[in-house]
């Protein structure tokens, strides 16, 4: 089953609570922060914290993404050096601007990878885009690497870049489709950007329903509380399920028979139809609407 990326919980790696109970809150993944919910002063703590929760606690099946300083600042390598040894699934890169970024972390990761004997490539990477130069280079940036699962969009910087501030999405339009069409065009998913004001529980709604719409995989969030009413939002209706039901089980008849075409009510069954009732059955699964065996 594909991994969902519907909610990542940002974790402030120098905040021992949080990491350890990281986990209890129902994210799809969780991402543990070097960059920039950490001091200065606090970053050797926070690498430190976050490499023995990595190789210490159990978080089950969460996807488990670390979100390292930019390499240009001098503090990103010395967060590869201990955190791929920590074997994480996804490396975060903030502040991508070209696909040379990208290019130079998947070396120095996959350098590490050799020394500690790590199986090369099992790191995978997430791109975070954050100004108008990473904006235009989103698709060089979404191809750049093979490690690459998602690109995601960090709105604060990208506004500021922009010299404007966050207000109802307006601003961001421009930047949500890019990095949303990079994605699609190159095969990842895309993630968008926190919603900072947690007690405006109406106005996160509203910009959960919008980036739906677009098209967006999921939303990366700053408050557990956040994840409930962001997954409620990408579940699918009840009649959503049964027509994708339905939809698979003609498939499977169309299968049983022998025969390469499949219709449902007297309508041939296309692959884009197939492809978006096999979403519907995967996030029905994921919030235990469904059992596994049906999906």
């Amino acid at each position: 089953m594909k991994q969902l990326r519907r909610s990542m919980l940002f974790v402030p790696g120098n905040n021992p609570g949080m990491i350890r109970d990281a986990h209890i809150y129902g994210s799809d993944s969780i991402m543990f922060d070097l960059e920039d919910s950490v001091a200065l002063t606090e970053k050797d703590a926070a690498r430190f914290l976050v490499y023995q929760a990595l190789t210490s606690l159990r978080y089950g099946k969460k996807e488990l993404v670390v979100r390292i300083n930019d390499l240009s600042s001098g503090l990103g390598v010395e967060d590869l050096e201990a955190i791929v040894r920590a074997r994480p699934n996804v490396i975060r890169l903030p502040k991508t601007e070209t696909a040379d970024d990208v290019i130079e972390c998947e070396r120095e990761i996959e350098r590490i990878e050799r020394e500690a004997g790590i199986p090369v490539g099992s790191t995978s990477m997430m791109a975070a885009i954050e100004s108008a130069k990473g904006v235009l280079n989103a698709y060089d940036i979404a191809r750049a690497s093979k490690r690459l699962v998602a690109i995601a969009l960090g709105a604060e910087d990208y506004v500021t870049d922009m010299k404007t501030t966050r207000s109802d999405g307006t601003e961001l339009f421009f930047a949500r489709n890019m990095i949303l069409n990079a994605a699609r065009a190159a095969g990842l998913d895309a993630i968008d950007t926190v919603y900072s004001d947690v007690n405006n529980e109406e106005g996160f709604l509203q910009e959960v329903e919008l980036i739906k719409k677009l098209g967006f995989d999921g939303k990366s969030v700053i408050n557990p509380r956040q994840i409930p009413p962001l997954h409620r939002a990408y579940m699918p209706s009840e009649k959503d399920l049964m027509k994708a039901r339905a939809v698979m089980n003609a498939i499977a008849e169309a299968n049983a028979r022998g025969s390469g075409v499949a219709s449902l009510n007297g309508k041939m069954i296309d692959r884009p139809v197939v492809i978006r009732a096999e979403r519907l059955l995967e996030l029905a699964k994921a919030a235990n609407i469904i059992p596994i065996e049906e999906v």
